[in-house]
């Protein structure tokens, strides 16, 4: 077999320029020093020649890694999608993102350690479900921003939706239609379930249906819709169920439809997230927008002015959630 070729080297883009090894490292660590030109001479070549920077070796060395470390659960598709609206952000601010996936087998303590041991300056915590004071202890030691989640410490910085509002939204839109039976699939026990499930049993009483609301404990699982589903077909179906999330949404549809129902036909189903699977023409799903770009461009807005302005206040930013209505909801049938 031919002999694999060395990979070219910072010597080597020095060496086809016609320039030191020092001046390509200015060039390519962005730094000041080079003329315009230059810089470009050396990007050009570098690219000719397919050389690449070696992170390892620039991190041992480096004062700074510019990294900025992100915690989601890569089973969430909100998580996913908010992930590549980071990625996008902090590429404009000037950083790289570390992803730590959040699995069975890592929960979330472990993956904080690991974005700590890859000299991430700052963490950006997807949705966490630590105990806040382990979070507060985390951003004691270096700028933390929590998304989606509410949550008060003196060093945290959050960026969130209005998780209440978003819910009363598709109540009001339920309502809206003629729904006056409507049950709500909760997602669990965390801080997030919790402020909306909180939403809908308020904007169930503010129509005056207090009386009606029913809620079925579940998760943000398809399993769990499905579950919910079938203990409302033993206790009776309402005529509009609200999920926590689009997943146990899209759950909710599948065992209704496997049990002889329409949607929204006999049931209108609602979710959370406006996911991509809520947006396909077979699902349709109404489902409430946390606005995942607006969330992510002001994250990384926040880390960055923490590490490069160094502001040290707390900041909350919470934004105002969208319902996007599709085919899934309609008036009761009578």
């Amino acid at each position: 077999m031919p002999a694999e070729r060395p990979r070219p080297t910072m010597q080597d883009v020095a060496d086809k320029v016609g320039v030191s090894k020092a001046l390509v490292s200015l060039v390519i660590r962005n730094a000041p020093g080079a003329s315009a030109e230059t810089r470009k001479r050396v990007l050009d070549a570098a690219e000719e020649i397919g050389y690449r920077v070696n992170r390892t070796a620039a991190l041992m060395t480096a004062k700074r890694s510019h990294l900025i470390g992100v915690m989601a659960k890569i089973s969430s598709g909100f998580h996913a999608e908010i992930v590549e609206d980071l990625v996008a952000a902090a590429d404009r601010a000037g950083y790289e993102i570390v992803l730590g996936a959040v699995t069975p087998t890592h929960d979330e303590a472990r993956v904080v350690e690991t974005l700590r041991d890859f000299r991430c300056e700052g963490l950006l915590l997807i949705g966490p479900e630590l105990p806040a004071r382990e979070i507060e202890a985390v951003a004691a030691t270096m700028p933390t921003v929590v998304i989606g989640r509410r949550i008060t410490e003196p060093n945290l910085d959050v960026v969130r939706s209005a998780d209440g509002r978003g819910i009363a939204s598709a109540v009001d839109h339920l309502v809206g239609l003629g729904h006056r039976d409507i049950a709500h699939v909760d997602g669990g026990t965390g801080t997030i379930s919790a402020d909306r499930r909180t939403g809908f049993l308020r904007a169930m009483r503010r129509h005056g249906m207090s009386d009606s609301a029913r809620v079925v404990s579940g998760d943000f699982t398809e399993a769990a819709g499905m579950r919910a589903v079938s203990e409302l077909l033993d206790a009776g179906l309402p005529t509009a169920i609200m999920c926590a999330n689009d997943y146990s949404a899209i759950g909710a549809m599948d065992r209704l439809r496997r049990a002889g129902f329409s949607v929204p036909e006999h049931v209108s189903i609602t979710g959370y997230d406006n996911s991509l699977l809520a947006r396909l023409g077979s699902i349709d799903l109404t489902s409430v927008s946390q606005q995942p770009q607006e969330q992510a461009d002001r994250a990384i807005e926040a880390v960055v002015e923490r590490l490069d302005g160094g502001r040290t206040e707390p900041r909350s930013t919470v934004l105002a959630p969208a319902l996007v209505v599709r085919g899934s909801t309609a008036g009761p049938r009578r």
